[in-house]
């Protein structure tokens, strides 16, 4: 039996720097919403070398991203509110225990999982990892974006390899029902996106595979 689907779309009315002055998305321009029984999806780097695994579950009312890197032997898991908002972010790279752990308020103030505050971060309310596309996911769900509006945030870039964390400033474009352009510093990339708003091919960097 399928489960009922959570109501993760009920912010769309949300602004966060959207420049279509606050007016509400229309419901022809909102993704999917994922069914509680679950989602799993993956990709490839772009020379198919190296796979990605991605299972998203709806538990104790809020979602659990778990992504399985194969080129930087790593897992990431992200808990997520029903809103699409971080709440958690964990990494695992050789150890049984997290190599990191921080948690958030939702409201920009961030800290390990031992409580102490890590006030050099606080600001942004999302995270990038450049070794998956999920990382997305999270903001193109939570943004009420319209076709050819744009939003401005702030992420804390987490670097897999040196563990390394540090805010930085993006910009997400909706250029097309299902297109989107993400601009970070010099870099811009354009990619497609699934009737759930989930990454495609990135051109140069990952394909989307069926898992």
């Amino acid at each position: 039996m399928t489960s009922p689907t959570p109501n993760d779309d009920a912010n769309h009315g949300a602004n966060h720097g959207a420049n279509h002055g606050g007016d509400p998305e229309p419901a022809s321009d909102r993704y999917q919403p994922f069914s509680a029984d679950g989602y799993a999806t993956g990709w490839s780097t772009w020379d198919l070398e190296h796979e990605e695994s991605l299972t998203l579950t709806w538990e104790n009312e809020a979602w659990t991203a778990t992504g399985h890197v194969g080129r930087e032997n790593v897992q990431y898991i992200i808990r997520l509110s029903p809103l699409w908002q971080v709440r958690q972010f964990i990494l695992f790279r050789d150890l049984d225990e997290p190599d990191l752990w921080l948690g958030t308020d939702g409201h920009g103030r961030w800290g390990e999982m031992n409580g102490a505050h890590r006030p050099e971060l606080d600001g942004p309310t999302d995270v990038a990892l450049s070794v998956t596309p999920f990382t997305h996911v999270i903001p193109i769900r939570r943004l009420p974006l319209r076709i050819g509006d744009s939003a401005r945030l702030q992420v804390l870039d987490i670097d897999v390899d040196t563990l390394g964390v540090a805010p930085k400033q993006v910009v997400y474009s909706r250029t097309a029902l299902h297109s989107w352009r993400v601009s970070a510093g010099n870099e811009t990339i354009d990619f497609d996106v699934d009737a759930h708003g989930v990454p495609l091919d990135m051109d140069g960097h990952f394909r989307s595979r069926q898992v």
